[in-house]
């Protein structure tokens, strides 16, 4: 038995040595050794042979069958119910299966070559890129926690923020590692700057990790219980990241000032904020809350967007807790995506902050290439506001009252 404990306490330092020495101290430095590339053309190559091997079987051979039609029918039918909101709310349609289970809804013809391919990535996601992405995940949120908890004993200077920006990207760093993220970053020139607020289109939590791997931000957001609180406390010691209480962010007066507050001292980061206020599947981009372009400060906007064929990224609040949501990114292929910096942007004379909002949404979505909806995101939870409802009583009233004011106009004299 003392021979079977030892032998797993040897294979443990084995393995702890590999992740640190070619994962974790290169993540530090923000090397790469150039595996996450390779893996991914490997990965590319495999998902293009399978697609040309994996085409539907030809029914034109007596094969087919009426109930074969049943499939066209019911695929015919979501999408004249389908509306423009709630298929935003859904994971995002592939063309082609990328041999995850999760994803196979609507590809049935699936061979036996394919079959034993897809049990190959069954072994290597949860054997293999399993357990090292959580060996990563838990020594990138130990450094996080225990880093800025010793940056926060020191006193405030030019030194304490340079090591905790050190503390914060490195995480980020490795906790990116952990995903097999490929993030290409463009226009760097206009990454955002200390005392300017960064919106970006929302899609998951890990957004955030996308973003602060290229640099560094103040976080916004409520104050949370658990772990997550115990990560919050102890990342609030070493940088001014702006957290409320519940009873605060129903106050819009006192978040507002927290904020301008904030970016009147043009030492602190930049804020972080996505003005949807939830997760979007990464097609399009909705309706940005106007409070973020109220408080004046040049805005500087991003627009992210993921490749879903590597795994998806969507977090569907609705159907996934936090837990089941992370372990299917950690059983995905990889986290792939582009993320642009766009031009800065400020508030121009005679637009109000509804008007703001919209000129900059407007802009991400062109940027990554997203529809541009002007549906809020909260109707995910919420239902319609009576707003809208009246809105569209109001146009069907005149259109109703158009029409007759028409035909009473063009009705013969008597």
């Amino acid at each position: 038995m003392e021979g079977a404990w030892e032998i797993a306490f040897v294979l443990f330092q084995v393995w702890l040595s590999i992740v640190v020495g070619l994962i974790v101290l290169p993540a530090m430095f923000g090397v790469s050794l150039g595996f996450t590339d390779i893996y991914i053309k490997v990965l590319v190559k495999t998902l293009e042979v399978k697609l040309r091997r994996s085409h539907p079987k030809n029914l034109a051979g007596g094969d087919f069958t009426m109930c074969d039609a049943f499939y066209f029918c019911k695929k015919g039918i979501e999408n004249i119910v389908e509306d423009q909101v709630t298929q935003r709310f859904t994971s995002e349609e592939l063309a082609s299966w990328n041999l995850l289970t999760r994803t196979n809804n609507n590809f049935r013809y699936i061979s036996v070559r394919l079959t034993i391919i897809w049990g190959l990535g069954v072994f290597i996601r949860y054997c293999i890129l399993l357990p090292l992405r959580i060996t990563l995940a838990v020594i990138g949120l130990s450094w996080l926690v225990i880093g800025t908890t010793l940056v926060g004993l020191l006193p405030s200077s030019n030194a304490k923020n340079w090591l905790s920006d050190l503390v914060h990207i490195t995480c980020y760093r490795i906790c990116a590692r952990g995903l097999s993220a490929t993030i290409r970053y463009h226009n760097k020139e206009n990454r955002p700057k200390k005392g300017g607020i960064c919106v970006a289109n929302h899609t998951s939590p890990i957004d955030i990790v996308i973003l602060a791997n290229d640099g560094c931000y103040a976080m916004v957001g409520q104050v949370h219980g658990g772990l997550m609180g115990v990560i919050q406390r102890s990342m609030v010691r070493s940088c001014p990241h702006v957290w409320f209480e519940r009873s605060e962010m129903k106050d819009r007066h006192a978040v507002a000032k927290r904020l301008k507050d904030h970016i009147a001292d043009k030492t602190k980061l930049p804020i972080l904020i996505f003005p949807e206020g939830t997760c979007i599947n990464n097609t399009s981009v909705m309706m940005f809350k106007k409070g973020s372009f109220e408080i004046g400060g040049t805005i500087y906007p991003v627009a992210i967007k993921y490749d879903p064929q590597f795994g998806d990224a969507f977090w569907n609040s609705a159907k996934n807790n936090m837990v089941s949501y992370l372990l299917r990114m950690m059983t995905s292929w990889a986290i792939v995506c582009n993320m642009w910096y766009l031009p800065p942007m400020t508030r121009q004379d005679g637009e109000d902050a509804v008007q703001f909002a919209n000129r900059v949404k407007s802009a991400i979505a062109h940027q990554g290439g997203l529809v541009d909806l002007s549906w809020d995101g909260g109707l995910k939870r919420e239902k319609v506001k009576e707003s809208f409802k009246e809105e569209q009583q109001k146009m069907y009233s005149s259109m109703i009252v158009g029409l007759d004011s028409a035909g009473f106009n063009n009705s013969p004299a008597t």
